[in-house]
């Protein structure tokens, strides 16, 4: 009983056994699977490196058009606007790392039959080689690691950094708190209206988000001084309606735009 019940199952594992021909196209199919996904990946974000860059971008030409909607909004309302621009609200540590370890397990996973097995060591080190390549994609192409960052904390980095640069630049100050603060941020994708309480206390905030697409639209389309050529006249039309000029008005914020990298 006991010799029957091991010869059916030697035929059972012989007959599930793969042959060398069908190890091969499977080893083959997963080294393109990877190559090919990774080096999808990586085109992509080469392509759109620009979308991610702020410093040195605006031309003078671009900055002095910017300059000139600023004004020209400024013109109507008693409303204060300042434009902020940072290529990223965090370096997003933990996404390089998710990218590593995503490197590491669908690496290990598909490349497993070209994977030195007998010799660990090499194992080891071939491991340690996709884990390094993955953290290095993502720290060096924005467009790669934005893919490890959740769509949560990019809104928190965003919005915890707007709150920063709203009070780094005293619009907090204005005397009748109508600083409105206009903040772009590149990495997360994130376009943020932060008023002052006077200005918030009549205006809602959905109020804000025609501004904010204004000015995601024009960076979807490569044109950052578009974007905040928009977004600058959508809130100039906003204060206007709810804050017209008065008269004695005084220009309290220069008028002028930040670009950071961070």
């Amino acid at each position: 009983m006991v010799s029957a019940l091991l010869l059916q199952t030697r035929e059972w594992g012989a007959g599930v056994e793969l042959s060398a021909g069908a190890e091969a196209w499977l080893g083959l199919a997963g080294l393109v699977l990877f190559a090919g996904g990774w080096g999808l990946f990586v085109l992509r974000a080469l392509r759109r490196r620009g979308r991610y860059q702020a410093t040195g971008v605006l031309t003078e030409a671009d900055l002095a058009a910017v300059h000139t909607a600023l004004v020209a909004a400024e013109r109507r309302t008693v409303g204060e606007i300042l434009p902020v621009v940072l290529e990223r609200s965090d370096r997003h540590p933990g996404a390089a790392w998710l990218a590593a370890l995503t490197a590491l397990g669908t690496g290990s996973f598909l490349l497993a039959p070209w994977l030195p097995w007998q010799a660990p060591l090499l194992v080891l080190l071939a491991q340690l080689a996709l884990t390094a390549a993955g953290y290095a994609s993502a720290r060096a192409l924005p467009d790669f690691l934005r893919l490890f960052v959740s769509a949560a904390r990019a809104r928190e980095a965003s919005e915890e950094q707007a709150f920063q640069e709203f009070h780094r630049h005293d619009l907090a100050h204005t005397a009748g708190r109508t600083g409105v603060l206009l903040f772009v941020s590149l990495l997360e994708r994130r376009a943020i209206v932060l008023a002052d309480e006077g200005i918030a206390a009549r205006v809602a905030p959905e109020a804000w988000q025609a501004t904010n697409a204004a000015v995601l639209e024009g960076i979807r389309r490569g044109s950052l001084r578009d974007g905040l050529i928009a977004g600058i006249q959508s809130a100039g039309a906003v204060l206007a309606e709810h804050f017209p000029v008065a008269a004695g008005d005084r220009n309290e914020v220069p008028d002028r735009v930040i670009v950071r990298r961070e």
